[in-house]
């Protein structure tokens, strides 16, 4: 097994040193959906505090800009772009985030958050209409560059 990277030899968490890695295009692909039940999707386009797939779009991109900030031992990255792709489909609404870099370390975690942040804002701003709403299948979908290379689920 491989060790990981986040523990020094003590066990104890830390920051990877990416110092001497090249710097590299990155990008990534993350997904999120959120189940809906037909009467709250069939609401969306009235919701009174505003249109969700767009507040969602929004909250997405700006946390991918912020990931460093959420998660404890993540890199603040210069990112060259963030994108969140919000779309209605049967049962709910389909996440697609995009990131991508030139940086020393990659960029599926501005994905990743980018997907669940707008996932969540899409719970926050239907949640008067259902309780029962399901946060489902975030996942990495795609990454490029770096010393690990490409990963395509």
């Amino acid at each position: 097994m491989n060790k990981l990277s986040h523990y020094d030899d003590a066990g104890s968490p830390r920051m990877v040193d990416v110092s001497a890695k090249s710097v590299t295009k990155r990008t990534a692909r993350a997904h999120a959906f959120v189940r809906l039940s037909p009467e709250v999707l069939a609401k969306l386009p009235e919701n009174p505090k505003g249109n969700p797939l767009e507040v969602a779009r929004i909250a997405g991109v700006m946390a991918a800009k912020r990931t460093s900030d959420l998660i404890p031992l993540c890199h603040p990255l210069p990112l060259a772009h963030a994108d969140v792709d919000v779309t209605v489909v049967a049962n709910g609404v389909r996440i697609i985030a995009t990131a991508s870099t030139s940086a020393q370390t990659g960029v599926e975690m501005e994905a990743m958050t980018a997907a669940s942040i707008a996932a969540l804002t899409v719970y926050d701003m239907t949640k008067a209409l259902d309780k029962g709403i399901e946060i489902t299948d975030i996942h990495l979908l795609e990454k490029t560059g770096g010393k690990s290379g490409d990963y395509h689920r």
